[in-house]
């Protein structure tokens, strides 16, 4: 009798010439995971339009914009990446004389594997048209404004500041605006506040080109210095909130394939929520 327990038990362990990992069932659930999240990226960017608006007091709050956002991603996550893990366990090869639970970590890896190919091929393709889009924004924003001198992001703050206090006694001297614009940036690209002379220096070319006193053209300098720092502390906020979103989507995301991928493996052999109940059932002893 020992020795048919340890045949049987020996025949128990055989693994069959099957390879462990469907290849085609992890594609083709990758497949479907991408096509739902281009299909719910451009219902969510539809959504997106319609409820923002470019007049103030009108639309949903950035805020409130924000977190639908994030929820969002997490909700798109959850459905391509459940859809997808499910097709590529449902689709899988039958494994035939392997344990339950050797079946059950490789329905899960194969959720896994489909949400991992899916999250990688979608970082490439869409981050190819993307950026397509945007080197043709940029280039085209750079040739219609090639003949102007004062083009970047500080524009709008050397506005701000040389603005003339009487626009009828403005001067036709040379346009200090370049100049402030690499000020700025090299000043506050280092994360630092003014130097003490930048500071001073700005404050004398604002003075002498809006007509200002020094003291209010100092009291200018600082206000818009402190602006500028506030939006950009607001910019990086909200990339740090979207990089935590678009973190916990992917979470999430694998955590769902791995689940309907376990669950459409269950479903194709059969055994789905049968293992509960066989584990749950007391003992007659």
């Amino acid at each position: 009798m020992a020795d048919g327990l340890r045949q049987t038990a020996g025949a128990d362990v055989i693994e069959p010439s099957i390879a462990g990992v469907s290849w085609a069932a992890v594609l083709a659930g990758a497949a479907a995971s991408l096509a739902l999240t281009l299909l719910l990226l451009s219902f969510g960017a539809g959504m997106g339009f319609a409820v923002v608006s470019p007049w103030g007091n009108s639309g949903v709050s950035a805020t409130t914009f924000k977190i639908a956002t994030g929820l969002y991603f997490v909700v798109m996550a959850m459905i391509s990446s459940a859809i997808g893990g499910y097709l590529a366990g449902r689709l899988r090869t039958k494994w035939v004389g392997i344990q339950t639970t050797e079946v059950q970590f490789r329905d899960t890896a194969h959720g896994f594997l489909a949400w991992a190919v899916a999250s990688v091929l979608g970082a490439a393709l869409l981050a190819s048209p993307a950026s397509s889009l945007l080197g043709n924004a940029l280039g085209g924003a750079a040739q219609a404004t090639a003949s102007a001198a004062n083009s970047g992001p500080m524009e709008g703050y050397i506005d701000t500041l040389l603005r003339p206090n009487d626009p009828s006694a403005q001067t036709q001297q040379s346009d200090p605006r370049p100049e402030m614009v690499r000020l700025f940036t090299t000043d506050l690209r280092s994360g630092h506040d003014f130097s003490a002379a930048d500071k001073t220096y700005v404050a004398k070319v604002v003075a002498a080109r809006t007509g200002l006193s020094q003291a209010d053209a100092e009291k200018r300098v600082n206000d818009v210095v402190a602006q500028a720092k506030s939006d950009l502390d607001s910019a990086r906020k909200a990339a740090m909130q979207t990089a935590i979103w678009l973190t916990l989507s992917l979470f999430i995301g694998a955590f769902c394939a791995t689940l309907a991928a376990m669950e459409g493996g269950g479903l194709r052999d059969g055994t789905w929520k049968k293992k509960a109940a066989v584990t749950t059932r007391p003992s007659l002893t």
